[in-house]
């Protein structure tokens, strides 16, 4: 059974934002940063929550596109904030725990701590790292914020036992 792949592949066209060779696709954001609003509801955020549990089975990913780029990114990032909140924690700590670690500093493509770095360009210039970086953090932050909301959508005091019964898998056994 083959991984499922990102449908935004179709909408890539010349005129895309790329920074090497990840796309930076338009999100619903809430949050400071480079991307701008899609024109449908639907968009990367939203495909990586609803991909990632059907993904995250697989240790092998054949990449389509810059989009399945971002896509592999969005889902290594669920499961880190997903093992971050193994423990039983409230909406509020967890608001919290995953603002955190969306603010953290974390690796470009190219840096020396990138898990990725066989698939992954990295940014031509300064300039193109600077926006790339501004994008991730605003990628970041909103699929946190996005989770949470899936994640304690039920009970605020406790998390969904469907979402952290992932914790333990390892989407091609690499982690951010």
């Amino acid at each position: 059974m083959p991984a499922y792949h990102s449908t935004f592949l179709a909408e890539e066209s010349a005129d895309a934002r790329q920074v090497g060779n990840i796309a930076l696709l338009p999100i619903h954001s809430k949050f400071r940063g480079p991307s701008y609003p899609p024109q449908s509801e639907y968009d990367i955020i939203e495909e990586t929550l609803d991909l990632f549990r059907a993904n995250c089975f697989f240790k092998n990913f054949e990449i389509k596109g810059p989009a399945d780029r971002l896509l592999i990114y969005g889902i290594l990032f669920v499961s880190d904030c997903l093992s971050k909140l193994t423990r039983s924690v409230n909406l509020k700590e967890a608001v919290r725990i995953l603002n955190n670690l969306a603010l953290d500093s974390f690796s470009l493509p190219g840096d020396v701590g990138f898990p990725l770095n066989s698939l992954y360009q990295a940014p031509a210039t300064k300039n193109e790292a600077d926006l790339l970086r501004g994008y991730l953090q605003q990628f970041r932050q909103e699929l946190a914020d996005r989770l949470l909301k899936r994640v304690y959508a039920d009970d605020e005091a406790v998390p969904s036992k469907y979402w952290l019964a992932f914790t333990r898998r390892r989407f091609m056994n690499k982690s951010l």
